[in-house]
């Protein structure tokens, strides 16, 4: 699903790079993307060696955020499973929200698709009860960092769906994923990942630093093989 998620985010990458918002150019004016939500839902997962396609639109946009969405595709055309996100704009250098539509003139506007849908649930505010438990702690290294000198997005999606162990993931799949990213993480900081047991396939995480500063938050969704 980490594989996965790092190709809709490829994906979002060269759509934007080829229609003059991406970071290729977004770098030489001091302005970057930022993640903020991603949803992923899945009604089956490509086989190991099998070929498909992401597929992406820009479904709205406001002053400092945008929707795009995501749909995967197999080799003989059929939808395996959608996906839908939520970026901000920031200033690389005050790194506070910029205007999305003060940049190439709002080119972003021109490929909004109204006309597209995705069927998938929006993210949802994930809420959590005390009932909690630390289950481990992980020191953030120079793999887990990005462009952007923070913990990359899928780095995060990694570490989550290790909670649960290979025997698990024998007879269990994940059908839908969300995490919403609440703030940044760097290099050498220690994350605690903390979860909560809403059923016995669903799962809540809350991911956060030394300082108690709450990093992200994830919902995840098993369905069991039968």
């Amino acid at each position: 699903m980490s594989y996965l998620g790092n190709h809709m985010l490829n994906a979002a990458d060269f759509h934007s790079s080829d229609r003059g918002f991406g970071m290729k150019y977004l770098n030489t004016v001091n302005k970057t993307w930022v993640l903020s939500r991603l949803t992923i839902e899945m009604q089956e997962m490509p086989e190991q060696y099998a070929r498909f396609s992401v597929e992406t639109w820009v479904e709205s946009c406001m002053r400092y955020f945008t929707n795009r969405n995501f749909c995967v595709i197999d080799d003989d055309g059929l939808v395996l499973g959608y996906g839908r996100s939520v970026w901000a704009m920031i200033d690389t250098e005050t790194r506070q929200p910029a205007d999305i539509l003060s940049v190439n003139d709002g080119a972003i506007m021109e490929w909004i698709v109204n006309s597209r849908d995705c069927p998938i649930e929006k993210s949802s505010r994930v809420k959590m009860s005390d009932r909690v438990r630390m289950v481990c702690q992980i020191g953030m290294n120079y793999s887990d960092i990005d462009i952007n000198g923070h913990v990359n997005s899928v780095k995060y999606l990694e570490h989550v769906f290790n909670l649960w162990d290979v025997d698990w993931y024998k007879h269990h799949h994940i059908r839908r994923f969300e995490i919403a990213y609440v703030a940044e993480a760097h290099c050498h900081d220690t994350l605690s990942l903390f979860i909560e047991d809403v059923s016995p396939l669903e799962y809540c995480v809350r991911i956060q630093k030394d300082d108690s500063t709450e990093v992200a938050r994830c919902k995840v969704c098993f369905e069991a093989y039968f």
